[in-house]
């Protein structure tokens, strides 16, 4: 652990949900300048922590103290459309009085507002630099700017107040890779107390500790994420020698106590021979075999408390070896053969300026990856082949059934428990089919009656695709838009196994190379972006 002075400690904290949820108790952490990757399982309680930590919750129990003010970024970011960019980087007021002043209302009100923050709109503009954002105007309304460029415009935000602690969760979630090299710069610039919720490795490669928050309790390890996976492995190879020890000697426990067994067997039947026999006076058999009964029965004794010992050894040793659940996606039989049309789109005019020129086509199980800059339309493409929205020019036509899984995860009902939610997909579906396929996402028992706003971003990842999987009719076409963010690398891999036996059609909008390469895509559709460098025209490319 850092040896830095403290800046954030969490002293006996205590949380659960309303519904009865524990998720922390008695929690305890510190920690000091520097920045720090956060990590865990879904659903351990990082997000939670760090909503703890911002004031946006309140402990049941114990308490948080802060040194300096707190910037928070949640993982889910949902900013007012109408808002204009400066009001979202919080300047608005001082920019307006600034502007009142150079046109000559030099009120008492208007130099409170300004302050000593004279240069507040140079400021901004260099900060929106430094996040590539030197195209977002101020006076420009975030409803005309991309999911990345609000998760940067957010972030700017937070620079220009300087906090003492910054609380980023997930922050590369939706930024292509041009902008997560900008994110990684201010990452690490940052010279105060940071703690970074994140499954990306390129970002946690950048940290100076990794906090590993697992079953309630958080572990320290020094340096970036590769020096974790090096210390974690050197750890694993320890804890499962001492399972191969540990049951050693439990197989030798057990041998010593049937061997004993067997001796003091032999000795009852000597014991017992003599008294038949009646070769010594009665009074001392019965003493012999008083105290022949006494040994045995302390020897029973030692040896069933020296396997108990050794079996207690092995528990320990074997609940050292990580063996974590993964979720098991079992996705519909739905194959699409070879040729069968599955998806045109003809001259597609998109909303915001986006489009797809001529006749795009997939036919049979092609796997299409969905590219191209933030803004570029990616979502807005796939919201308008599912018919949510309606295309400016052209057509976009489906043939077989298709399921979206959307980036935002807004499918759900949070006041719906998780079993309800999938019912609402699959009415004709019985409540054991229900609970069986939960159980494959780890939804187990009174799990599967989580309300849906009480579950962490993986969770209800977990809970919406599931959801979608057991629909009907079952899809055919799948559309996945930024499918790896909340993930943690267990279920990243688990879903590339699902993706790789899925035998329909593919759509995935990801920022995520490793992750499309591993689901072999045989073609890329890549959107550009107008008034971009880049732009005007769609691309695409074989991969045959």
């Amino acid at each position: 652990m850092s040896t830095f002075p403290t800046h954030l400690t969490c002293s006996g904290l205590t949380f659960g949900w309303p519904d009865g949820t524990p998720v922390f108790d008695g929690f305890q952490m510190a920690v000091g300048p520097g920045r720090t990757g956060l990590i865990g399982l879904n659903g351990s309680g990082k997000s939670t922590l760090l909503r703890l930590a911002a004031g946006e919750l309140t402990p049941t129990a114990g308490k948080i103290q802060v040194a300096g003010e707190v910037g928070y970024l949640p993982q889910d970011l949902v900013l007012d459309t109408r808002l204009r960019v400066d009001e979202a980087l919080g300047i608005a007021d001082a920019r307006t009085a600034l502007h009142a002043i150079e046109a000559g209302e030099a009120t008492e009100e208007n130099f409170t507002a300004v302050g000593d923050d004279w240069d507040v709109e140079e400021r901004a503009r260099a900060t929106l630099d430094q996040l590539g954002l030197h195209r977002v105007g101020l006076d420009r309304t975030i409803g005309e700017v991309s999911g990345g460029e609000s998760v940067l415009l957010r972030l700017a935000a937070l620079l220009l107040r300087r906090p003492g602690v910054l609380l980023l969760d997930e922050p590369t979630n939706n930024l292509d890779r041009w902008a997560r090299g900008r994110l990684y710069a201010a990452v690490e610039s940052w010279s105060g107390v940071m703690i970074v919720v994140s499954h990306d490795r390129e970002l946690l490669e950048r940290v100076d500790q990794i906090a590993e928050l697992r079953d309630g309790e958080v572990r320290w390890y020094g340096g970036n994420f590769s020096a974790y996976e090096e210390a974690l492995a050197v750890e694993q190879e320890a804890a499962e020698r001492m399972v191969r020890v540990a049951e050693a000697d439990v197989h030798r426990q057990k041998k010593e106590l049937a061997d004993a067994q067997v001796k003091l067997a032999r000795r009852k039947r000597y014991g017992q021979k003599m008294y038949d026999t009646k070769r010594e006076p009665k009074i001392v058999m019965n003493a012999r075999k008083r105290a022949a009964q006494e040994s045995a029965g302390k020897h029973r004794i030692m040896h069933a408390e020296k396997l108990a010992e050794a079996r207690e050894r092995l528990s320990g040793a074997v609940d050292a070896v990580r063996d974590d659940d993964e979720i098991s996606v079992e996705l519909p039989w739905t194959t699409v053969h070879p040729g069968r049309r599955v998806l045109t789109l003809c001259d597609l005019g998109l909303r915001y300026g986006s489009s797809v020129a001529g006749e795009f086509e997939i036919r049979g199980p092609e796997r299409i990856a969905l590219t191209g800059r933030n803004g570029a339309g990616k979502t807005t493409l796939l919201r308008t082949i599912t018919g949510e929205l309606e295309p400016v020019a052209g057509e976009a036509v489906a043939h077989v059934p298709l399921r979206f899984l959307p980036q935002r995860l807004d499918v759900l009902d949070d006041a719906l428990t998780v079993a309800e939610n999938v019912a609402r997909f699959a009415p004709s579906a019985t409540n054991n089919a229900i609970r069986a396929r939960l159980a494959r996402f780890l939804f187990k028992g009174a799990r599967a009656d989580q309300p849906a706003g009480t579950l962490s971003g993986g969770e209800r990842f977990r809970a919406t695709l599931a959801a979608l999987l057991l629909a009907e009719p079952a899809p055919q076409l799948l559309l996945l838009d930024e499918p790896t963010n909340n993930l943690d690398m267990a279920s990243v891999r688990r879903l590339t196994q699902a993706l790789e036996s899925y035998e329909g059609a593919l759509i995935v909008a990801s920022h995520d190379e490793p992750f499309l390469e591993s689901i072999g895509i045989t073609r890329r559709l890549e959107l550009g972006r107008t008034g971009d460098e880049e732009d005007g025209e769609d691309r695409e490319e074989s991969l045959g």
